[in-house]
């Protein structure tokens, strides 16, 4: 009689932690921002084809795919993780900071690589499945318009490496180290850019009267851009409308002729993403008409909303309840206004987007922050989650 092959533990990755260690480091020290993943994407597929991968370079451009098929089981998954990194300068002091001045993994992309590289050494030592495993490393889900999931998509991923479901994890500093967070439906928000170019008439700083000067056009403009959320949007319906830059002049006694502002616009509904870019629009124009000047509004729509499907997210919940216990694992948190590409994924296959803690207060330092790094006890944890959640769902 066979004996059924037990469900990894997270006890069963410990002695792998090390050598995890060790990939993470490097893939840290070494950042590569978006499209430019290439020595990341290297180490990557080397380590897949080193423990009997099926491996595929250059999806996406820089992306990489690794496919490992056990049995005769019909079922496939897909499962992503994001590998590049922020230009940000690093101020962590840590041994193992960047090498490469102003980049930085500030965002935990090389411990979600590395997570799912454990989970790949893990299935490919063990193949306790029945089916197709399809591992997406993916580049540029910084980028914020040019999406690496979107490239991905068009060059054929689903087509190419087909799955039934798909399922990504990101870190979430707030939460303590190895909790899971789950959420059904929109989960993430839809992150849009918004570039108002103002023009004024420069002059001398002494001669004001002589001028349409650009900064008090905005000035003028970011104060009324306040208004939108506060007065424009359902107040049941949550939304952010945030200037994050600001440019105009070179020196103290020039009014300048021009200046630019840049906004980052986060909704969950198409009503409000609709709303959000008329009335920018229309306050950016009007604004600046009321001082004598001009602004050009130029939207760009990024990532869409995350929409995590109920099956899928019901399913991915068990399985972290049997790996780390109900006290580690939140079945529905709360929306989160940032947003994430793999939306695009979920847009073309059922699936859902998980988020695990890395820790709280001084040990939780926010994401995109020079202060920012991946806490490493996430390593083993992720990867038993992705080992666990494969081997039950193409449970032979």
């Amino acid at each position: 009689m066979n004996e059924t092959p037990r469900l990894t533990e997270v006890s069963d990755l410990e002695p792998a932690v090390a050598s995890l260690r060790e990939i993470r480091h490097h893939i840290h020290r070494h950042p590569e921002l978006a499209y430019e993943e290439v020595q990341t994407a290297e180490l990557v597929a080397g380590r897949l084809e080193q423990w009997g991968w099926q491996v595929t370079r250059g999806v996406g451009k820089t992306g990489v795919v690794g496919t490992l098929t056990v049995g005769d089981g019909a079922r496939r998954i897909g499962i992503r993780a994001d590998m590049d990194a922020l230009p940000i300068l690093e101020q962590t002091g840590l041994p193992y900071a960047s090498a490469t001045h102003g980049k930085m993994h500030a965002c935990g992309h090389d411990g979600h690589t590395t997570i799912l590289l454990g989970a790949a050494q893990r299935l490919a030592a063990t193949r306790n499945f029945s089916g197709t495993v399809h591992l997406y490393f993916q580049p540029a889900e910084e980028s914020g318009i040019d999406s690496g999931a979107l490239k991905m998509i068009k060059d054929g991923l689903f087509e190419r490496f087909p799955c039934d479901a798909v399922f990504g994890l990101h870190n979430h500093p707030g939460a303590e180290p190895g909790m899971l967070l789950f959420r059904k439906g929109p989960f993430m928000s839809a992150g849009d850019k918004a570039i108002i170019t103002i023009e004024g008439v420069g002059g001398h700083a002494a001669r004001p009267h002589l001028t349409v000067d650009p900064v008090v056009v905005a000035a003028s403009i970011v104060m009324a851009l306040q208004t939108i959320v506060a007065r424009n949007v359902d107040p049941a319906q949550p939304a952010v409308v945030t200037i994050g830059s600001m440019h105009a002049g070179t020196a103290n006694n020039v009014i300048s002729s021009s200046a630019r502002l840049e906004l980052s616009v986060r909704s969950f509904s198409p009503e409000v993403r609709a709303l959000l870019k008329r009335r920018i629009t229309e306050l950016a124009e009007s604004q600046a008409a009321s001082y004598g000047g001009k602004a050009y509004v130029e939207y760009i729509e990024g990532y869409p909303v995350v929409v995590n499907t109920e099956a899928e997210t019901d399913f991915a919940v068990q399985v972290a309840r049997e790996l780390v216990g109900d006290d580690k694992v939140v079945e529905q948190t709360d929306i989160l206004m940032g947003s994430e590409d793999f939306a695009f994924m979920l847009q073309q296959r059922p699936g859902t987007f998980l988020r695990i803690g890395n820790g709280v207060g001084e040990d939780g330092c926010m994401v995109h922050n020079p202060h920012y790094d991946f806490n490493d006890h996430n390593l083993p944890i992720g990867a038993a989650f992705w080992t666990r959640l494969v081997e039950r769902y193409l449970a032979q």
